[in-house]
């Protein structure tokens, strides 16, 4: 009888096995149910992701701009605003990636006559869509990155400057003088923690040489007939991901910790 009870706490024992294997289940590669929660967390966290940031402070110049020939005396023209975007990323595995988006940005030029002492100031807001692929450390953020982008010029602005004072001020939306769409390549290096560098250069010419302008006594001219200027500029950006991402990884892990603490 002693016997007897002294099997009972084995069979207990037994009676919890099975509780402890349905847990802890394993799949056909031999996988628990942790292990394959731990792969889907990460695999989910590397592929796609939204991303807000942009330019950030832009130096833009033109690429040997001239008019009938000559050579233009340019000056390099610095802005900060408004220079932001965001991107949709899709990452292929932790070193290759692609990304397009939607990005503002404010790009021009300055030149300069030094005989006349006349300065121009002519700059175009442009909504781009890039296009463009990733390589490197992706989840650490230091990577190369290169592709093309698609901007559409929406508003121009030109100020005229005589010895220094204002003589001249106009701005148009989706003015003629510049082309609606400006194709641009761009190449640039991330660095951690979403900061880095980024050269951009427009191949087309600037200005609309087909643009025409009709005086107050009937004559036409065609101010930038004349004119050829690639327009190329470096900036600092910046890039952090998205708060839809960071809400979904979270809601991943308290699942997966609560999992785990339901197993202990």
């Amino acid at each position: 009888m002693k016997r007897k009870l002294y099997l009972i706490p084995l069979l207990l024992c037994l009676l919890q096995l099975p509780a402890f294997s349905q847990d802890n289940k394993t799949d056909s590669t031999g996988k628990t149910k942790d292990d394959i929660t731990i792969t889907q967390v990460k695999k989910r966290k590397s592929r796609s992701y939204t991303s807000w940031g942009g330019d950030g402070p832009l130096l833009s110049f033109p690429n040997d701009i001239r008019e009938s020939g000559n050579h233009v005396r340019s000056i390099p023209r610095f802005t900060f605003f408004f220079n932001i975007g965001t991107n949709w990323n899709y990452d292929f595995g932790r070193n290759v990636g692609m990304f397009t988006g939607i990005n503002l940005k404010n790009i021009g030029m300055i030149t300069k006559d030094d005989i006349d002492s006349v300065k121009l100031k002519r700059r175009v807001y442009t909504l781009g869509v890039p296009l463009g692929f990733k390589i490197g450390d992706l989840r650490r953020g230091f990577y190369f990155f290169a592709g093309g982008s698609y901007d559409l010029a929406f508003n121009y602005k030109e100020k005229k400057f005589i010895n220094g004072d204002k003589k001249e001020k106009f701005n148009e939306w989706f003015s003629d003088r510049t082309p609606l769409l400006m194709p641009s390549l761009f190449a640039g290096l991330r660095m951690s923690p979403g900061f880095g560098v980024k050269v951009q250069y427009y191949p087309n010419n600037f200005f609309n040489k087909e643009y025409k302008e009709t005086g107050n006594s009937g004559g036409s001219a065609y101010p930038y007939q004349n004119l050829d200027a690639q327009l190329f500029f470096v900036s600092f950006t910046c890039e952090f991901r998205g708060h839809y991402y960071h809400k979904h990884a979270q809601k991943r892990h308290s699942r997966f910790h609560r999992r785990i603490e339901k197993n202990f």
